[in-house]
């Protein structure tokens, strides 16, 4: 039966730490003013009150140990949450991710879990500035031994991190800050798909369009545009970066023959570059078009008054979808 409630991702992402912490204790937040203050963002508000300063730990301003810890607490039987305040400040942390935590059970030949979480806030359209907007999704994807996540919706906030804290393996949990406030219905009894499941959203016959995260609502926007318009998109929400879900993806090609993916990270060697060329080997006859990208440029996260130029937005989706119509 369903438990049905309205909340923004913010407090699903709450909701759904909290319900992670109360199903076990070896679960533990770490991570700058995430304690008294709740965050930035105030995803943990109240969550040191409810379960003390030993569970929900205010961590210096050093992303390099508090991962670096994180590992050592997994070692022992924990399963830590860390919180990287903006996207642009966890490469200070890159080294421990990348070359420890991702690395570490193959170390040991499978000896040694790392059920660590990583909670990151990424993308733009919050008007901020330079390093509080940066889309670094790829860096990690690419480093074998590592997971990747992003929910789109405050139901699969809900879920997803809770499913990542049970992960034996580390998880990345990429969550776009500009969808913690816009609301959405959260189903408390039924969960979400599975972790690493994409997912399509709206059908559709005649374009396949692909996105994770933020950019999930603007094709969405799009798609109602071109619905107006009399062209028909299925839209198609990502949802795990690594390992991706090529099930629904491939079968979305075959029934349209075309597909655009968008992403808000710069599109030279990125996730919808990885895309295009796996659809592009595994659908290649049923491609009635080449595979198009939509994406940031290749240049440095401008100012925020520039934003709206550099974020790709329904206009640019739908001038992809027309170029894939033309062919």
């Amino acid at each position: 039966m369903a438990d049905l409630t309205t909340m923004p991702m913010a407090k699903a992402l709450n909701a759904g730490l909290r319900k992670a912490m109360q199903d076990d204790r070896k679960v533990m937040l770490m991570g700058e003013d995430i304690g008294a203050l709740g965050g930035v963002f105030r995803i943990t508000e109240g969550l040191q009150a409810e379960f003390g300063r030993t569970r929900v730990l205010d961590t210096p301003l050093a992303e390099s140990g508090i991962i670096g810890s994180a590992i050592g607490l997994a070692m022992r039987g924990y399963r830590p949450i860390c919180e990287i305040q903006f996207d642009g400040f966890i490469y200070p942390g890159f080294d421990q991710i990348t070359s420890q935590l991702a690395k570490m059970t193959n170390r040991h030949e499978g000896q040694v879990q790392m059920p660590v979480v990583i909670r990151v806030p990424y993308g733009g359209h919050i008007g901020a500035i330079e390093h509080h907007q940066e889309s670094p999704e790829a860096y990690f994807a690419h480093t074998a031994g590592l997971r990747l996540v992003s929910p789109s919706t405050p139901n699969d906030a809900y879920w997803m991190i809770q499913e990542a804290v049970r992960s034996n393996d580390p998880v990345m949990f990429f969550e776009p800050k500009s969808r913690y406030w816009p609301k959405g219905e959260v189903d408390l009894a039924a969960s979400a798909a599975p972790l690493h499941a994409s997912r399509v959203v709206r059908s559709g016959t005649e374009v396949t369009v692909l996105a994770h995260g933020a950019m999930v609502s603007v094709l969405l926007q799009a798609a109602e545009v071109a619905a107006a318009e009399g062209t028909s998109i299925e839209v198609i929400d990502l949802r795990s970066l690594s390992p991706i879900d090529y099930g629904p993806i491939l079968e979305s090609v075959h029934k349209t023959g075309r597909l655009v993916v968008a992403q808000e990270a710069p599109g030279f060697v990125s996730i919808a570059s990885e895309i295009a060329a796996t659809v592009t080997e595994r659908a290649f006859y049923s491609l009635q078009a080449p595979v198009l990208r939509v994406s940031g440029f290749d240049a440095p996260f401008p100012p925020a008054k520039l934003e709206t130029l550099y974020l790709p937005d329904a206009d640019r989706i739908l001038d992809a979808v027309d170029r894939s119509l033309a062919y």
